[in-house]
């Protein structure tokens, strides 16, 4: 066998076995990376939420994080509540637009799960509740319709004008 025949035997090679295995490798490093990035946004998302509750933390007086909203605020108390609220929904349509899918596998269904639970847990506090309709004004409207289910699930009513 020539040294020519040899190089074309190798050529063959190549193009059967190791095009196809290098078309592989790409795809798998390519799914990779976008797993990569999900995860990066995931997180990004999770360390936003938790530095909301820093802020939900400064403002203990507002008594955010307990089951009952706080009696007969005073209007300063009302406006940074409002003021945190619309932080909260900002940041619940991020997530809504980075990580919620109609169809979604298995490790995406995970880590929205975290997120509509945070959204449901905010929407049975009443004065939570009470605010959205304010707080929707000129969100995403897929946004709006998605956090008006979860309010309405959560509360059984859904949500009326504003009564904040």
């Amino acid at each position: 066998m020539s040294w020519i025949e040899t190089f074309e035997f190798a050529s063959y090679v190549v193009t059967v076995v190791g095009l196809p295995f290098a078309i592989g490798i790409f795809f798998y490093e390519q799914r990779k990376e976008r797993e990569n990035e999900e995860e990066e946004q995931y997180q990004h998302l999770s360390d936003a939420y938790n530095e909301f509750l820093r802020v939900v933390l400064d403002h203990a007086d507002l008594q955010l994080r307990t089951h009952e909203p706080l009696a007969n605020p005073t209007p300063e108390q009302r406006e940074r509540m409002l003021v945190i609220f619309d932080m909260l929904i900002s940041l619940f349509e991020r997530a809504y637009l980075v990580a919620y899918k109609d169809e979604m596998d298995r490790t995406e269904r995970r880590r929205w799960n975290s997120w509509d639970d945070y959204m449901r847990e905010w929407c049975r506090r009443d004065d939570f509740h009470n605010a959205l309709p304010l707080l929707l004004r000129g969100e995403d409207p897929d946004f709006q319709a998605y956090i008006r289910r979860v309010a309405q699930e959560e509360r059984g009513a859904p949500i009326l004008a504003s009564s904040f």
